[in-house]
């Protein structure tokens, strides 16, 4: 393979590493599983979605969407 893509064999290996590791998913898929579980017991401040923007909105200075 190193050879055919006119590579060092170190460099190959390098490579092979490199793409094997952003293939790996990053952390415990139980660990993130119960994060979101524990997120999703709390309940969180919702509005209309124009009311939500306009609360943004107003918040950034931009002028009344009204």
């Amino acid at each position: 393979m190193a050879k055919s893509r006119r590579l060092s064999i170190a460099e190959w290996v390098r490579q092979a590493l490199t793409a094997a590791r952003r293939r790996e998913p990053v952390g415990d898929a139980g660990k993130k599983l119960d994060i979101v579980r524990a997120a999703a017991r709390h309940t969180y401040p919702t509005a209309d979605i124009d009311r939500m923007l306009h609360e943004i909105e107003s918040g950034y200075g931009v002028a009344d969407r009204s």
